[in-house]
């Protein structure tokens, strides 16, 4: 049988496929299926660790899918639920640990796991064009002027972990975002394209986002989007460094800290929504890599277990 669990932060909702449980590491295609809201299970994203042996003093290897099968470098979201399954069922009684994605390692930390929240060192952002990448200007990527269809745009662009472009408006709205998020995130001068974000200030410790996600579209809430987007009104120097900034988005709220040597850390919360077996025609669809058990899908409490 293949198990799955699935989780959701402020609304961004991702499968988890943990290898213990399946027969089958997950392609693109099978992520591209498995998200599928119509013939899947329907998700943002597929989660596929923990990779390898688990222990607390190394880190715990993880796979992100986005929901268009492109394989993501990193995931803040993404990276709490996983932080949740890992510690209810790899290390019980750990709080700390440590998670390595495709961009490298991200230090966790399990602040009220019945609650589901858990704090992740993002690492420090980079402003420079060609680490983004942002093609047809050298040094940073501040305030770079961006034509789009016909408009001109004025964007930050930045890699924490995965490329971003912030955009600052006095009315971020999802209106806003579905009309320009897919034309800058697919933009000529963004060769592997990026995450949008589009951002208002409203106080030196509470910003505003709407964002548009290169492999999923518009999106409810994004952790590595609310720490590009507070990273940026850092640099822009609109918000303080060392305190907790409130990020808002459509889906809820996470809080993000700039620290005094310009690494960001993220705290939110997420929970375990429910937990099943793939029936056997879903499996069927996913190539021939994994088993043909069918199951029933069977709901759990709404909670992470200790």
């Amino acid at each position: 049988m293949t198990h799955f669990t699935k989780y959701q932060a402020l609304g961004n909702d991702y499968v988890v496929i943990d290898p213990r449980d399946a027969a089958f590491e997950p392609t693109g295609q099978d992520a591209l299926l498995l998200c599928d809201r119509n013939f899947g299970i329907g998700a943002d994203g597929v989660l596929f660790g923990p990779i390898g042996p688990v222990h607390a003093s190394r880190p715990v290897q993880l796979r992100i899918f986005n929901s268009d099968g492109s394989e993501c470098e990193k995931s803040g979201n993404g990276i709490r639920i996983f932080a949740l399954h890992v510690a209810a069922r790899h290390l019980p009684g750990v709080r700390e640990f440590t998670v390595r994605t495709l961009s490298g390692d991200s230090s966790v930390r399990v602040v009220d796991q019945p609650a589901g929240v858990v704090s992740v060192g993002m690492g420090e952002p980079c402003f420079e064009a060609a680490a983004v990448p942002m093609l047809g200007i050298t040094g940073l990527a501040v305030e770079q002027p961006l034509l789009v269809d016909g408009r001109q745009l004025t964007v930050t662009a930045l890699n924490l972990g995965n490329p971003h472009a912030v955009v600052l408006t006095e009315h971020p709205t999802r209106e806003l975002a579905c009309a320009l998020g897919p034309l800058i995130a697919e933009h000529k001068r963004f060769p592997t394209r990026t995450n949008v974000q589009f951002l208002r200030v409203l106080d030196r410790r509470t910003i505003q986002i709407e964002v548009w996600e290169r492999g999923a579209g518009y999106t409810l809430a994004s952790g590595s989007s609310g720490c590009a987007a507070t990273a940026v009104a850092h640099r822009l120097g609109q918000v303080d460094t060392g305190a907790e900034i409130t990020v808002r988005m459509a889906g809820g709220e996470i809080g993000v800290t700039v620290a005094p040597d310009g690494t960001v850390t993220m705290t939110g919360s997420a929970e375990h929504v429910l937990s099943g077996t793939l029936a056997a025609a879903l499996v069927a669809r996913l190539g021939n890599h994994a088993d043909q058990d069918a199951a029933v899908p069977h709901s759990e409490p709404a909670a992470v277990q200790a």
